[in-house]
């Protein structure tokens, strides 16, 4: 039991961590530009915004792992239509689009799930 209890623990955690590093890397596009080095790094930090939130959200989870889970689902459910409008306006395909909020948005509501069971479980024990 006490085996299922650290797995519960720490599987959203690190598949938070995994999936901010995952958003993370859609910052370094700003290195791609023309511009000078200074106004790249400005790029790439106002890029790294939504990254800064969503590990503010983890450290809430962290600690309140009710609200933290409560917080990731709506992130996931929220965020979901504006990333597949995005992308569906790009590529014209609802496939494609419904691909990409799997591996953008969907593991931010398999984390909000697991906080919310981790959160369960401990409160039964």
């Amino acid at each position: 039991m006490e085996r299922k209890l650290k797995i519960v623990h720490w599987l959203p955690r690190i598949i938070c961590i995994l999936a901010i590093l995952f958003v993370s890397l859609f910052a370094l596009d700003a290195f791609g530009s023309g511009s000078n080095i200074w106004q790249q790094i400005g790029s790439f930090i106002k890029q790294l915004i939504p990254s800064f939130i969503l590990l503010a959200f983890l450290l809430i989870a962290w600690k309140w792992e009710n609200i933290g889970g409560l917080v990731f689902m709506i992130i996931g459910f929220g965020i979901s239509p504006f990333v597949f409008m995005h992308n569906y306006k790009m590529n014209h395909s609802i496939w494609m689009s419904l691909g990409i909020i799997l591996m953008i948005t969907f593991p931010f509501i398999i984390v909000g799930v697991l906080f919310l069971v981790s959160h369960k479980i401990k409160k039964n024990k």
